[in-house]
């Protein structure tokens, strides 16, 4: 298809070019030297931080919670109670066992605060048990938090303690209070030699240290202790320890698990844990015996009280009266008098619990303290019951508060159900008061009948009487109560713990489950391999320079004429000076292509004019009409180059020539054009350099004496090679296209930009700019082009040569200098 076709279809913009996955695959493939780079030092990181990281171990241990009962006075009455049964009691161990107030008090008991350390290949070593050294803290005197207190080991009877003091405020903490204070201490390192078993009281350490009875301890061997703050070592343990069913048909075995970088600690705080658990569960099912114990006792005392002011009134009254013995009648209704006595002892001992118990219910708050009925005898259903429920309610409040915010709606839940206990068991108390006083009236009337008989004895004998069923009582009293005591205590050291351990956490040998070394590598192969190919991938999107010649077809149908590649040579006069270089066949080629258009489209004078032109500056637009020029000159054509880049002149540099007159002499009728025509050193080629950089460029090639040097010059010669301006930075190029036959505009590949080929499409189209051709400067042949040379040329005119004349030069940036150092 001729050019005249091809102006009449126009030219078709490909506004909307589709993502060139394959341009992308061959980018990335250009580049395997950077992923390669990437991917080896992903692995490297990998290596060290496999090295550094110490073995994670995981161990547990299974318990399981029971609901043991154990009678407490009748049958039917338990100290310890089914509070919500079994799985109500595996909640509440599922609770407790992570709340803070548990963890402190394992990680206090096992003093977890305090590491034993040693210097490691890459970090320091937490030794535990293995240190040949113990230091009995003061828990009354602050420890400095979290710097390293050196211990070398002199000999068996002498230590170096050594410090080192970045800043002279230090943060401490008292163990026994737990409170942190600011600690004054001098900059720099401190160094004293102490005596082990010595009381040591310095600033930053109180307490002493110890030598275990290790056998073959160096001497100077350096070991590190290090203070931990209490309150963060106890959230790490409370986070980290996990607890579980052990399986859907045993959810009342649980088992407990942790991990951590030292086995042994491990170990200790499992079992202790248990331990601890297992304690504090008792302690609670003890509560309600306990408390009926203190309840017993208070009232024991006053009894025994009682007894010894009677026993001494009795031996008083002997001492003053002879009376012994009374008659057999008078001590048979005395002996039923006493067993009235005891059943009023009873009845009122009763009555005294429940008003007290009344009482306790209507001012307090935790009920958790109210002891047994059953101590007094009281066998009421409901009231056994109802305080069974309260006390188990109170406990579940108590354990809630460990976990739980107040406020929170399953406190008000749990108080709502604690009222309507308590509202049942005062019914219960008011009725039961009712059946007691009416019981007492009886057993009342019953004295004062038997009473009535005896008023007709002498007064000794109803005193001694009297004394004597008093002194009566008061044993039976204290003998009740006694026996009583005797039951609770009984009971309580028959309790056992509902919780009880069935596997004990134990080192067998545990393989460590971290750090999962494969699966860094494979992380950081992947890292590796994938950051730069992403980055590859943004900078490939955001990338608007041509890269190839499909490229330019895709987005434009003008047609590329020929292709110059990469070659680096000292100057421009490289067709000439390297006739056998591939980059001088280029250019034959080119020229070659050339007389076809000139043939299509003939000049009506013997000279053919070709206007060479770019988007921007350094895209070999001089460079190229050098050489062309250079061709034509070299295959007899009688040929002139003219430089009409008026703003920055540039092609007399390579014929050693000056720029003094040019052009712009002409223009202004300063010369001749004999005067400013200059022969060269190569045969048939003249030049016209452009002149002294006048200051209205445009206008002068827009004038005629622009018009009547171009109809000389046709006249003179075979080939007219016009440098021009580049066409994307000033409009003069569109200017000088009237007098040109064709025109090459310049691509630099991986320089030039997308939108550059959007304006030619555009001038094209609309008739500014005929018989246009591509050509394709720093081309490489590779496998994702279609064609080209597999040589080339470079030259020293760097991004923006023009910047200088129509913009700023802006310095590149690092990041775009390692892109254009790594581009291919």
């Amino acid at each position: 298809m001729d050019y005249k076709d091809y102006e009449d279809i126009g030219v078709q913009e490909s506004q909307n070019v589709a993502f060139d996955f394959k341009g992308f695959l061959f980018k990335a493939l250009n580049l395997w030297k950077l992923i390669l780079l990437c991917t080896g030092a992903a692995l490297i990181v990998a290596y060290f931080i496999n090295v550094r990281k110490q073995n994670i171990y995981r161990l547990d241990s299974l318990i399981t919670v029971n609901n043991d009962q154990n009678p407490f006075f009748t049958a039917n009455t338990s100290i310890s109670f089914n509070w919500g049964g079994v799985s109500g009691k595996v909640g509440s161990i599922l609770t407790e066992i992570k709340t803070r107030s548990h963890n402190e008090l394992v990680v206090d008991s096992l003093q977890y605060y305090k590491q034993y350390l040693v210097e490691g290949k890459y970090n320091l070593i937490d030794i535990y048990k293995d240190a040949p050294i113990e230091l009995t803290t003061d828990k009354s005197k602050p420890q400095v938090l979290g710097i390293p207190i050196g211990i070398k080991i002199i000999n068996n009877e002498t230590f170096e303690l050594f410090c080192e003091f970045e800043k002279d405020k230090v943060q401490g903490q008292f163990y026994g209070s737990k409170d942190r204070i600011s600690i004054k201490v001098d900059i720099g390192e401190f160094r004293k030699l102490i005596k082990f078993g010595e009381e040591v009281n310095l600033p930053f350490f109180n307490g002493k240290v110890s030598l275990r009875p290790i056998a073959n301890i160096p001497n100077n061997k350096i070991f590190f202790v290090r203070y931990l703050n209490f309150d963060t070592v106890v959230d790490r343990y409370k986070n980290d320890i996990n607890i579980e069913p052990f399986s859907n048909d045993a959810s009342s075995v649980l088992r407990l698990s942790l991990i951590g970088k030292n086995k042994s600690k491990i170990v200790d705080y499992l079992n202790a844990t248990s331990a601890i658990l297992s304690r504090t569960e008792l302690e609670r099912k003890n509560l309600y015996a306990t408390n009926t114990i203190k309840f017993i006792d208070s009232s024991l005392q006053s009894v025994n009280n009682d007894l010894k002011a009677v026993t001494n009134e009795m031996n008083e009254f002997r001492k003053t009266n002879k009376i012994f013995n009374v008659e057999e009648e008078i001590t048979q209704k005395s002996e039923q008098l006493k067993g009235y006595d005891k059943e009023k002892l009873v009845e009122e001992s009763k009555l005294n619990y429940l008003n007290n118990l009344e009482k306790y219910l209507r001012n307090k708050n935790d009920y958790s303290n109210i002891a047994a009925p059953s101590s007094v005898g009281i066998e009421e259903v409901n009231i056994l019951s109802s305080v069974s429920k309260i006390i188990a309610l109170s406990v579940e409040r108590k354990n809630l508060e460990y976990s739980t915010k107040e406020g929170s709606i399953l406190f008000d839940e749990l108080d709502r159900r604690i009222d309507t206990e308590k509202s049942v068991l005062l019914e219960a108390i008011n009725v039961t008061k009712q059946t007691i006083g009416i019981q007492l009236n009886a057993i009342n009337k019953k004295i004062a009948n038997l009473e009535s008989d005896l008023i007709g004895l002498p007064k000794d004998q109803q005193e001694f009487l009297k004394i004597q069923r008093k002194l009566d009582i008061s044993r039976e009293a204290y003998n009740i109560y006694q026996e009583k005591r005797g039951e609770a205590a009984i009971v309580k050291a028959a309790n056992v713990s509902d919780i009880m351990v069935i596997d004990e956490a134990k080192d067998i040998g545990n393989a460590p489950i971290g750090p999962k070394k494969s699966l860094n590598y494979m992380l950081a192969l992947l890292i590796g391999f994938f950051t730069p190919v992403f980055l590859i991938f943004v900078v490939y999107l955001l990338d608007g320079t041509i890269h190839g010649s499909d490229e330019i077809e895709k987005m434009s149908k003008v047609p590329i004429l020929g292709l110059i590649g990469k070659y680096r040579y000292k100057n421009n006069l490289v067709a000439y000076e390297k006739p056998k270089s591939a980059v001088a066949e280029s250019f034959r080629a080119i020229r070659s292509s050339l007389q076809f258009i000139f043939k299509n489209n003939p000049s009506e004078t013997r000279a053919s004019t070709l206007m060479i032109t770019s988007s921007v500056s350094g895209e070999g637009k001089t460079f190229t009409s050098i050489n062309i020029a250079t061709v034509y000159a070299l295959s007899g054509k009688k040929t002139i180059l003219l430089g009409l880049d008026l703003r920055k002149p540039k092609i007399f540099d390579d014929f050693n020539i000056t720029n003094e007159k040019g052009i712009v002499n002409y223009l202004i009728e300063d010369s001749k054009l004999e005067e400013i025509i200059t022969n060269t050193h190569i045969d048939n080629l003249d030049l016209i350099t452009s002149g002294p950089i006048p200051p209205n460029p445009s206008e002068l090639l827009m004038g005629e004496k622009l018009k009547e040097l171009i109809t000389d010059l046709k006249n003179q010669y075979d080939i007219i090679i016009l440098d021009t301006p580049p066409l994307g930075l000033v409009t003069d190029a569109l200017e000088l296209t009237q007098y040109a036959d064709a025109t090459i505009f310049m691509v630099r590949l991986n320089y030039t930009k997308k939108g550059m080929l959007q304006l030619v499409n555009s001038k094209y189209r609309t008739g500014e700019l005929k018989n246009i051709s591509f050509v394709l400067n720093f081309y490489k042949h590779k496998s994702n082009h279609n064609y080209g040379y597999g040589y080339g040329y470079g030259y020293g005119y760097g991004y923006g040569a023009y910047g200088n004349a129509y913009h700023e030069k802006e310095n590149q940036s690092l990041l775009k200098k390692i892109r254009n150092f790594l581009r291919i």
